[in-house]
């Protein structure tokens, strides 16, 4: 059963009632007076707690005890505010006080301030080994996503956390986020223990166990699951998986076609079929499923990719070539940069906005490179038209960010797209080499270039550079479906966040 935050204050209140009544008390405290306001917490009377301790602390006011005493009473009624006061109180009279510092390290704690980090660091230079101030530390540390900090304390909290899924939980995404998968592995198991029952639970296990590269564990988790009447898609979608790194392609492909047939509108499930599909040379087979999801979802990208591949390995350069181009036409992000990205995120997907803001910073900074090619990239996403206004705005920043800054290859990028919009096709492919030249996994830059190579009579140099396309598509499915499994197991923690109780 979990306890609650009261619970854990009221076992705090148990603890300072032991230390205070074999601690030295002023000599105008009587042992009745002592017995009767100790009494009074332990039967959870707290109103009549506070009413004995007001009179013990106007015969002792310099006792810390008594007012440690009284913030915990004050807790008990739920008045963290004069709580809070009366640890302060307690800490001014013994700066070094555990039991003062306990108590105001858990109000700060409960309301999710950081100003408890340094409490609870004092709190374990007094008693380092005091599992329930690592416990707490870890649950901060977790929350402000510092996970090598947070680690060491989950540690060393112990068996803390033992029954409470979501530290657990907390525990292990921050190993996998720094790839510490045996250990992540360890602690996901300890989950499961406390519910073996629970799909999520099994899911999240097997997920990790695929990540640490031991696909049979893993199918081993998921068995339950499997037997069951009707796994669900990211079950079998998991099993696809680990069949397929044991190298059993057969139940691999068989699993990923019930999960199509479950969810057929999941793109992932397409592309994992791709994916296996080039593995194994069977690429006729992938475009025809591959086929099937666009059929069901024409507007989606990563499909018109997946496709485009297979037919590259097909040497049907023509139609990869036509995919390619479909895929940038419906996702114009895939030519964008980190930095644009970003920019596009920060303003919620609102060119105008975005570049208001990029223009408004130009006033101030003229010449900065990194501003210009983002006003640069912002047109270019917009649709400017060649000969417009805005379109020349943009062909001039481009160009004078690779006076600025010639080594900045996503500038070239930009440069390359607007020349290939006007019809300039020769300088379109030379700003794309030196792109690639500078990011040789540059997706964009190598499309690019082959669109310029198309037009400028350059045909004999296709068929490589679409091979390359393609290799890098594959290299960023696969980065895709890592990071998948990631977002696994971080959307959990989040959706769950741990506590310390």
């Amino acid at each position: 059963m979990r306890r609650t935050a009261k619970d854990y204050q009221l076992r705090r209140v148990c603890v300072i009632l032991t230390l205070a009544l074999v601690l030295p008390w002023s000599r105008a405290q009587s042992a009745d007076q002592v017995a009767s306001i100790s009494s009074a917490l332990h039967e959870r009377d707290f109103a009549k707690a506070l009413e004995l301790l007001r009179a013990a602390l106007n015969n002792s006011p310099d006792n810390p005890q008594l007012w440690i005493m009284q913030g915990f009473a004050h807790l008990g009624k739920g008045e963290k505010k004069e709580a809070q006061t009366s640890f302060e109180h307690a800490l001014k009279l013994s700066p070094d006080n555990v039991q003062a510092l306990q108590g105001k390290a858990q109000i700060e704690f409960d309301a999710g301030s950081t100003a408890a980090i340094p409490l609870l660091q004092r709190l374990l230079r007094l008693q380092p080994n005091d599992p329930t101030s690592h416990g707490m530390l870890a649950v901060l540390e977790y929350r402000r996503g510092n996970c090598p900090v947070a680690t060491v304390h989950f540690e060393k909290a112990g068996a803390l956390f033992d029954s409470q899924i979501e530290a657990l939980h907390a525990y292990a995404t921050c190993l996998v986020r720094r790839r510490k998968f045996e250990k992540a592995t360890a602690v996901f198991q300890r989950a499961l223990a406390l519910n073996p029952d629970d799909q999520r639970e099994r899911q999240l296990l097997a997920s990790i166990l695929l990540m640490a590269q031991k696909p049979q564990d893993a199918l081993a988790t998921l068995q339950p699951l499997l037997q069951g009447d009707t796994p669900d898609v990211q079950t079998l979608e998991l099993a696809s998986t680990a069949y397929e790194d044991i190298h059993d392609t057969e139940r691999a492909v068989s699993r990923l076609r019930q999960a199509i047939l479950l969810d057929p509108q999941k793109v992932n499930l397409y592309l994992d079929f791709a994916n296996i599909s080039s593995v194994h040379q069977s690429f006729q087979v992938g475009i025809n499923v591959v086929n099937d999801g666009i059929g069901l979802l024409p507007k989606a990208a990563p499909l018109y990719f997946a496709r485009g591949v297979l037919y590259v390995q097909l040497a049907e350069y023509e139609k990869a070539q036509a995919d390619f181009e479909r895929a940038y036409d419906l996702d114009p992000s895939q030519s964008l940069t980190a930095a644009a990205q970003g920019m596009a995120a920060v303003q919620a997907n609102d060119p105008d906005r975005a570049l208001q803001t990029v223009q408004a910073k130009l006033t101030r900074k003229p010449n900065d490179p990194i501003l210009l090619y983002l006003q640069a990239d912002v047109i270019s996403q917009k649709g400017a038209d060649p000969g417009t206004p805005d379109f020349q705005l943009a062909m001039r920043s481009a160009k004078k960010v690779v006076l600025l800054q010639p080594t900045l290859g996503a500038a070239r990028g930009v440069l390359a797209k607007l020349y290939l919009q006007a019809g300039q096709n020769k300088e379109a492919a030379a700003e794309s080499r030196k792109a690639l030249a500078s990011d040789p996994k540059d997706q964009a830059a190598l499309y690019h270039l082959i669109q310029a190579l198309r037009k400028t009579g350059g045909k004999e140099e296709i068929p490589e550079l679409l091979k390359r396309l393609a290799a890098l598509r594959q290299e960023a499915t696969k980065e895709e479906r890592e990071r998948y499994r990631y977002r696994l197991v971080e959307g959990d923690a989040q959706a769950n966040p741990p506590t310390a109780q």
